[in-house]
């Protein structure tokens, strides 16, 4: 019985706990509320900068400060356009360039991003910087720390369940289910999860990096180099956070007209 109040309680919680996606519109797990993830997001990010070479001064910083504060107000007019501008409240836009030879760039819940000075030569361009930040900054519209924070909660929710259902048993038997439970939970509920925000991240960011008149075909030109880079040393795609370079290549193909379509309706157009 006990155990089956457990369950319910559980499912109640997170059933409870939903919130919508102020780009998509879908329904998304909500155990922590966005003003306490903002708060330790800040402190973080101001943590990391403290900590980190910032580049200030130059003409990559400013181009990282200009092409973000185009994608940002892309972002503002794309849930202005939804109903939705008023999820924005809270965030606090912030764009810094770090000195860093990794290739990579970042975006905290709240819109505190990151660009590392290793993926400007990559990027190349305009355009190419878009691509990179226009999906950074989709992570943060979309709640995709909150929903991930979620999540992981929800998870650890079910463990202890699991453990409080087979507690019963033998200790190599309750070994067995939660070693079960934690493969999977991860291959087949959190690894999954991750790899469907990257994914939805792409399809926002190309419609932001459109909006903010960057042609969205660009982005494949830039995943094409990334590949090249990356020398297809990814783990198999089943046990990866992100999707392959080759699935991510052919679903921007796919997106483009649709990006290029909702950049219309705000009067954006390209050749």
């Amino acid at each position: 019985m006990r155990n089956r109040f457990l369950l319910c309680g559980a499912a109640l919680l997170i059933v409870a706990a939903c919130a919508t996606n102020p780009v998509t519109g879908k329904k998304t797990l909500a155990l922590v509320p966005n003003s306490e993830i903002f708060a330790s997001s800040f402190s973080q990010y101001g943590q990391f900068l403290k900590e980190n070479k910032v580049i200030t001064g130059t003409a990559d910083s400013r181009r990282v400060e200009t092409v973000g504060m185009k994608i940002k107000a892309a972002a503002e007019k794309l849930l202005q356009s939804r109903g939705t501008a008023d999820e924005l409240k809270g965030y606090a836009w912030e764009y810094k360039l770090v000195d860093s030879k990794e290739v990579n760039a970042w975006c905290m819940p709240g819109g505190k991003i990151v660009v590392y000075s290793g993926i400007l030569p990559i990027t190349k361009d305009d355009a190419g910087l878009a691509t990179v930040m226009g999906h950074e900054v989709a992570h943060a519209l979309a709640n995709h720390g909150q929903q991930r924070m979620s999540a992981g909660l929800a998870q650890q929710l079910g463990a202890g369940v699991a453990q409080v259902a087979v507690g019963g048993q033998s200790e190599a038997t309750q070994q067995l289910v939660m070693q079960a439970y934690g493969v999977g939970t991860n291959i087949g509920g959190m690894l999954p999860f991750s790899r469907s925000h990257e994914t939805e991240a792409d399809e926002i960011g190309l419609t932001l990096m459109a909006i903010a008149g960057y042609n969205p075909e660009i982005s494949v030109q830039f995943w094409e180099r990334m590949s090249a880079k990356s020398g297809g040393g990814a783990p198999p795609e089943i046990l990866s956070t992100h999707p392959s370079d080759a699935t991510r290549i052919a679903n921007l193909k796919k997106l483009i007209p649709k990006a290029k379509a909702n950049a219309a309706k705000f009067g954006v157009t390209f050749k």
